[in-house]
């Protein structure tokens, strides 16, 4: 391994073997080859898959580094500001339950009634199974957080968006996002079909400048940014891109799914915390899964646009409608972040304190605003594994994100701060992170060689 790089242990290492191997993959002309060669030409396994093959590189060098890996590790409680993984109590930094609402008395009695009510399944899709009184209530409830007309709700956040960006663009138009925008709007792009363009994140000067060279060529626009980034914890100006999406005739989409239960005093989301009327925004999309503690996607807007996605977005027509019992939780989660704001109150001052602490200590938080999500960046990969790692040997649970989640030196433990964290998790927990990175220097990541 040390012919590749200098340093073996670093991303730009990892990055270079695993290009070697990706280039080892001849490619062939179905049609150049005889059908009598065709199969031993050519493999149907899927352990030859370029992507599995990379798969089990990036596995067999953790094996050789001795780091374990830090997927789909079992919980074996109720994840929260604490939970259990492996059998062993941990201090949670991984769990997006902001508002601690997950398995409270009042929600549980709601998904209870709608058991009782419904059963645990729609059957089909809810334009030909029919509707149920609970989805109204939760599509409406959130319509009138963001003061619009209408809501629908998607059994998936992830294909919501996607479904909503494919059935709103087309060939003949451009979707620009931040180079930070998440994954689903990437591939909701891929299957309008639509051209697709970023801007470096929060670069509201490149957007305009991108929008005066090339909005001209396209019929409809639309401008994608979020409420609050889930790998950064920062957000956009969402005034200026509300003026620049009217300057330029476009719609504005803003993903706000970590945006609700976090920012503004009630926790409504960006546009609360920056005083926006929220109608300058054509479409909020949003999850579930976060501080409404439950499972699903929505999108806020017109009573048009709704009606248009209903009938026709792929995600929400050919889909099994959202369990009766997902959409109760969510409504009912809702309702207590409307009637208690102390506890947004609380996930702020808790934030606020993780990452003042973090700063006075001399990590890395980049550009976070310090609400609900906030990143220590390490830079190197290896690194960054093994730092989770020896947390969680401590009792805390931060989850590693690495390449290509997140740029090439720029893998960081993301921490999502809980309502229910004390000030002592905090304070232990930002002392252990400082510790233990500085434990890492070069001689500690050396040591791997010696396996």
């Amino acid at each position: 391994m040390a012919e590749t790089a200098d340093d073996p242990l670093s991303d730009d290492a990892l990055t270079a073997l695993l290009a070697r191997m990706s280039s080892a993959q001849k490619v062939v002309r179905l049609d150049a080859a005889p059908a009598s060669r065709v199969e031993k030409r050519y493999s149907v396994a899927f352990e030859d898959h370029p992507l599995y093959q990379q798969m089990k590189f990036q596995r067999g060098f953790a094996a050789f580094a001795g780091i374990t890996s830090p997927y789909y590790r079992q919980h074996d409680a109720r994840a929260g500001a604490v939970s259990v993984v492996e059998g062993k109590p941990v201090v949670n930094f991984a769990s997006y339950d902001y508002l601690g609402l997950n398995g409270h008395p009042e929600i549980n009695r709601a998904v209870a009634a709608a058991v009782d009510a419904f059963g645990s399944s729609v059957s089909a899709s809810r334009i030909t199974a029919g509707e149920r009184a609970v989805h109204r209530e939760l599509e409406l409830a959130l319509a009138r957080n963001y003061e619009a007309q209408d809501c629908i709700a998607f059994v998936s956040g992830h294909a919501g968006a996607v479904s909503t960006i494919a059935t709103l663009l087309g060939p003949k138009d451009l979707l620009v996002h931040d180079a930070l925008i998440h994954n689903c709007v990437v591939v909701g792009a891929q299957l309008a079909g639509c051209a697709r363009r970023l801007f470096p994140h929060n670069d509201l000067d490149a957007l305009e400048t991108m929008l005066a060279a090339d909005r001209h060529r396209f019929e409809r626009v639309l401008i994608v940014s979020e409420g609050l980034f889930s790998m950064d914890g920062d957000g956009p100006d969402l005034a200026r891109l509300i003026a620049i999406k009217q300057r330029f005739s476009a719609w504005l989409m803003i993903d706000d799914a970590h945006g609700l239960g976090v920012l503004g005093a009630r926790g409504r989301g960006i546009f609360e915390q920056q005083a926006v009327a929220p109608g300058g925004v054509d479409l909020w999309l949003g999850t579930l899964s976060k501080s409404l503690v439950s499972c699903g996607g929505y999108v806020v807007g017109c009573e048009v646009v709704v009606d248009l996605l209903k009938h026709q977005a792929p995600g929400f027509v050919y889909s099994v409608g959202m369990p009766a019992t997902a959409a109760a939780a969510s409504a009912a989660a809702l309702a207590l972040m409307e009637r208690e704001p102390e506890r947004v109150a609380q996930l702020q001052r808790q934030s606020q304190r993780f990452h003042e602490r973090a700063l006075a200590a001399g990590l890395n938080v980049g550009e976070s605003w310090g609400y609900g999500v906030i990143p220590v960046i390490v830079g190197e990969t290896v690194a960054t594994l093994m730092l989770a790692e020896r947390l969680l040997r401590n009792g805390i649970n931060a989850f590693p994100i690495v390449p290509p989640g997140v740029p090439e030196k720029a893998a960081r433990l993301r921490f999502f701060i809980n309502a229910g964290h004390s000030d002592q998790q905090i304070d232990d927990t930002v002392d252990s992170v400082a510790r233990e990175l500085a434990g890492l220097g070069d001689a500690s990541l050396k040591q791997i060689l010696a396996r």
